[in-house]
């Protein structure tokens, strides 16, 4: 449900993406950015917005372990179980309010992303 969300949101506004490997590093900076929005609302006590961020954010990574390839072997596991964390992190960051763990999150994606663009040569 969340994945087909967070690729067609991507897909549908950024047509021009030249390859997977941009769409990976893209859906990284979304998670980022709509992790920033969930932290603001939880400061300023929206709920309805850090509720409408923090599922943002989940779907993409729900769709970032949609389209992990398994036969990959032992990256791919790790990467499927530590999308995983993440999203029961932001669950709970969310319903506690927490924005350390939001921040956590967030952390994780900055690696994975800055990882990313250096093994597969992705540019900004």
């Amino acid at each position: 449900m969340y994945g087909n969300t967070a690729y067609n949101i991507y897909a549908h506004n950024n047509v021009g993406i030249e390859s997977p490997g941009k769409l990976i590093t893209m859906l990284y900076e979304g998670v980022l950015r709509f992790n920033a929005q969930a932290k603001k609302a939880i400061k300023d006590k929206d709920i309805e917005k850090k509720v409408y961020w923090t599922n943002r954010s989940m779907a993409i990574i729900t769709e970032l372990i949609s389209v992990l390839d398994m036969k990959q072997g032992a990256i791919s596991e790790y990467l499927g179980g530590l999308y995983a964390y993440e999203i029961q992190l932001l669950g709970a960051a969310s319903i506690e309010n927490n924005t350390d763990k939001i921040d956590e999150v967030s952390n994780v994606f900055k690696g994975l992303s800055e990882a990313w663009r250096e093994t597969t040569n992705v540019a900004n």
